[in-house]
C-alpha cells in the first residue's frame, strides 16, 4: 500500500479494528490525523510511524492512557514549561529545516537542551518520518522522547512566521505557528499534544496569535487558549 491518505473505514481496516476504535483514538489525540471538513484522513507513513512507536514503546500503548503522578493539573500548566523569552515572535527561517535550526538555537540559549546539534537532528529525523504540521497553520514539533538526558527541563519554544513555511502540512497550506516540545517526561507528551490541538482547534485562538505585536501578547494569547479550555474540562469530569 502506497503512502497516501487513509478514511477512517480504509485505516480501520488496515489496524484490524472497528471504525468507532478509529475514531475515538484520533478524537483523544492518540493517533495522528487531520480534520478536513467534517472527514478525518490519515497519512499511512505517520501510521505506520505510529505503529513503530508503539512497538518500541517510545509512546504509551493507546490501550493504557498515560498515568500521571500528583496533580495533572500542576503537571500540564502551561506556565510550567513556557514563559515569554521562550517565543520568537518574527522567525527569520524560510524553510523546514532552517525553522528547526533557529528554535533549536533558542532552546539551547536558555540552556533547556544540553546538545543543540543533537535536538536539531532528532527533531528532522522525526519530521522526516512523521511531519508535525497538523493543518489549520500549526506545527507541534517533538522527538518523542528519545534522548531525555539531554533535555535539561521540560520546556515548550514557539516561533510565528507571519509569511509561513512550507511544512507538508496534511492540509496543504503553509504554516504559521511552530510550537517546539522539549518534555523530558513520558507521562507529559501525549497529555501536552492532546491539549495544544484542543487549544487551536479554534480559528479565533489562532489568529490572536497572529495578529499579536510581540513576544509578550503572543504568550498571554497562548495563555488565553489555555484558559478557554479550563471550563469544558470541569464540564467533561462533572
Amino acid at each position: 500500500m502506497e503512502d497516501r491518505l487513509m478514511t477512517i473505514k480504509q485505516l480501520a481496516g488496515y489496524l484490524s479494528v472497528n471504525d468507532r476504535t478509529v475514531l475515538k483514538l484520533v478524537s483523544d489525540g492518540v493517533l495522528p490525523g487531520v480534520k478536513v471538513g467534517n472527514q478525518w484522513r490519515f497519512r499511512k507513513a505517520m501510521i505506520d510511524t505510529w505503529l513503530d512507536d508503539q512497538m518500541l514503546g517510545v509512546v504509551p500503548r493507546y490501550v493504557d492512557p498515560p498515568k500521571l503522578d500528583g496533580s495533572p493539573r500542576r503537571m500540564l500548566e502551561l506556565a510550567s514549561c513556557f514563559q515569554p523569552d521562550h517565543i520568537i515572535p518574527e522567525l527569520e527561517a524560510g524553510s523546514k529545516n532552517t525553522v528547526v535550526e533557529e528554535l533549536a538555537g533558542l532552546a539551547f540559549r536558555l540552556g533547556l537542551i544540553r546538545d543543540k546539534i543533537w535536538f536539531v537532528g532528532a527533531l528532522i529525523e522525526r519530521e522526516n518520518v512523521m511531519p508535525s504540521a497538523m493543518g489549520n497553520g500549526i506545527a507541534f514539533l517533538h522527538t518523542l522522547r528519545r534522548n531525555p538526558e539531554q533535555v535539561a527541563r521540560p520546556f515548550m519554544v514557539l516561533g510565528r512566521s507571519r509569511n509561513g513555511v512550507d511544512f507538508d502540512a496534511l492540509d496543504g497550506g503553509l504554516t504559521h505557528l511552530f510550537f517546539v516540545l522539549g518534555l523530558k517526561f513520558d507521562e507529559l507528551y501525549l497529555p501536552w499534544l492532546h491539549k495544544l490541538s484542543q487549544m487551536f482547534a479554534y480559528k479565533d485562538a489562532v489568529m490572536a496569535m497572529m495578529n499579536a505585536p510581540n513576544a509578550g501578547a503572543v504568550f498571554e494569547a497562548v495563555a488565553a487558549a489555555e484558559r478557554r479550555l479550563e471550563p469544558e474540562a470541569r464540564a467533561a469530569h462533572r
